[in-house]
């Protein structure tokens, strides 16, 4: 075989070794209010996937073991998730990326920022509070960013609104199609399982061990012997509802599915197991696998040649031992290997990949390689942002991640000033992460950072991880103001309309005036004063520019 020949075949391979990888991934964020249950959800999709053993619950800490997904010590004593992790795990033939978001809404930017890096969604709902602020937000965000959208209904074994009603809800609250994929036979203590839409199965459940993984039996549903094992009536109203459904004529349209405008719905309960392996198999049968990304030189196909991706978070002292800095990139195109040289496109530096890292929660072991829908965790020394592209080939820059406005603000001082070089060292990497945004005054003999966040308890979390990591006690002092703007003409716009009042103005980490407002009605008369004055709730995209430190 000539040298060519020779050639021509080996790039063959590599681009069927990429179609194939493609093919069998799936990628997706879990969306929910707090309290729905995306925790426990979690833990059972990993235990399906085999990727734990026993699952643990948020509740009763002291009783359960820790739940995978929630590493982060402040989770542990709360019972609750406030950052992002992520988990990768083979399910049959699929290779899941699972992007775990924080459910507070006081981190609704943390989950901005995940959704960035994912091709679906799967919304949670509390079948007896149906939709709740936080997920309507967060469907706003799937909504701008075309993601799709698979609805499973959880807590059916609690007492809960009628499932109609809940499709109801969807269908007029949203301006979303839902298509029940299976349909619940009673609820509450009644709850007996589902029946699968679309080939008519009957699927019960029995009630397994806490944790760990429920027995199902799927029956016809003619079979004779649902009569011993179902009650008429529940099944009876069953198959009622369904006819209603069947009736209304709506069909299951993947093209929808995938552009965002119907959403497939399940029911089942996560802590008992009831629903959770049939959502599974029928949203990686109905998922999109990773798609086409939008960037400078247009949208890039994940089958393109070259290695791409981006950075859509950053964690430091996941590992306190090693007071470590992951950055985590989504891979969006091409084959990343371990060791494989990258331009960084920000800088235009070369960057030596050399201890790529699997994650799976706080867990992390080296990986050889990754594909289109993985996520990746980088060692971050300092030279990542959120936003960043990596790229091999053609340069390539994917679209940033924007800061959203914030809504608290405090400053943060430092009682003890031999403290300094770590409160320093604490408060850039918090930053840089994205923990918490960063202003400071327009006064640079006031040298204190003003935190800016979208709740309390995001204040809270940043007071806690200095202490605990970074070994520096904090006190907090309010500022009082509420609403902040950013100058979109920079301070040239700012400087040319002269003094203005009811406001206070500080600047960003990379030097961009803001205005910060005790409310809403101050805004407003600022903008009557001053209609030229351009001012934007998300703070522009920066390329190029290194942000301020402390």
């Amino acid at each position: 075989m000539s040298q060519s020949a020779a050639t021509t075949s080996s790039d063959q391979d590599l681009s069927d070794l990429l179609a194939n990888a493609v093919a069998r991934r799936r990628n997706f964020a879990i969306i929910s209010h707090p309290d729905a249950g995306k925790t426990t959800l979690t833990e059972k999709l990993l235990l399906y996937g085999g990727a734990i053993q026993q699952a643990g619950a948020v509740k009763a800490r002291g009783e359960q073991r820790k739940v995978t997904s929630d590493w982060m010590e402040l989770e542990k004593q709360r019972g609750i998730s406030i950052t992002s992790t992520v988990l990768q795990f083979d399910y049959d033939t699929t290779t899941i990326n699972l992007l775990d978001t924080p459910g507070h809404q006081d981190f609704s930017e943390d989950t901005y920022r995940t959704l960035a890096a994912a091709d679906n969604a799967v919304m949670l709902e509390d079948a007896a509070k149906g939709l709740e602020p936080q997920t309507r937000k967060l469907f706003e965000v799937c909504r701008m960013r075309e993601i799709p959208i698979f609805t499973f209904i959880n807590k059916m074994d609690r007492p809960g609104r009628d499932p109609l009603s809940l499709l109801d809800e969807i269908e007029s609250e949203l301006d979303l199609t839902p298509w029940a994929v299976n349909w619940p036979i009673g609820s509450g203590e009644q709850f007996r399982g589902v029946i699968d839409r679309r080939t008519r199965d009957v699927i019960l459940f029995s009630r397994a061990e806490r944790g760990r993984q429920a027995t199902e039996q799927r029956l016809k549903l003619d079979d004779p012997q649902l009569q011993a094992l179902v009650e008429d009536d529940l099944l009876d109203a069953a198959v009622e509802e369904l006819d209603l459904l069947e009736a209304a004529g709506a069909e299951l349209d993947l093209e929808l599915v995938h552009a965002g405008e119907l959403t497939p719905v399940f029911f089942g309960s996560a802590m008992t197991n009831f629903g959770v392996r049939p959502f599974l198999d029928a949203f990686l049968e109905m998922a999109q696998q990773p798609i086409a990304r939008s960037s400078s030189e247009g949208l890039v196909d994940p089958l393109r040649e070259g290695f791409s991706g981006f950075v859509f978070k950053l964690q430091a002292n996941m590992d306190p031992r090693h007071r470590d800095r992951v950055a985590f990139v989504r891979v969006c195109s091409g084959r990343f290997e371990k060791d494989m040289t990258v331009k960084h496109a920000r800088t235009g530096k070369a960057i030596r990949l050399s201890r790529p890292q699997k994650l799976f929660g706080q867990d992390r072991a080296v990986v050889e390689d990754a594909y289109p829908g993985d996520v990746i965790g980088l060692n971050n020394p300092g030279m990542f942002s959120i936003g960043d592209t990596l790229y091999v080939g053609a340069k390539v820059e994917y679209e940033g991640i924007p800061c959203f406005s914030p809504e608290i603000f405090s400053w943060l001082r430092n009682p003890n000033p031999s403290a300094f070089k770590n409160f320093r060292k604490g408060v850039n990497e918090l930053r840089e992460e994205g923990a918490v945004q960063i202003l400071y005054d327009t006064d640079e003999s006031k040298r204190d950072p003003i935190l800016a966040a979208v709740g309390q308890l995001q204040l809270e979390v940043v007071q806690h991880r200095l202490e605990n990591e970074y070994g520096v006690d904090t006190r907090l002092e309010p500022l009082g103001f509420q609403v902040a703007r950013w100058v979109s003409g920079g301070w040239p716009q700012l400087e040319s309309i002269g003094r203005i009042f009811n406001c206070k103005t500080v600047r960003d980490a990379w030097d961009r005036p803001v205005l910060l407002f005790k409310n809403e009605w101050n805004l407003n008369q600022l903008k009557e004063d001053h209609p030229d004055l351009e001012l934007s709730a998300v703070a522009p995209v920066v390329s190029g520019v290194e942000p301020i430190s402390l």
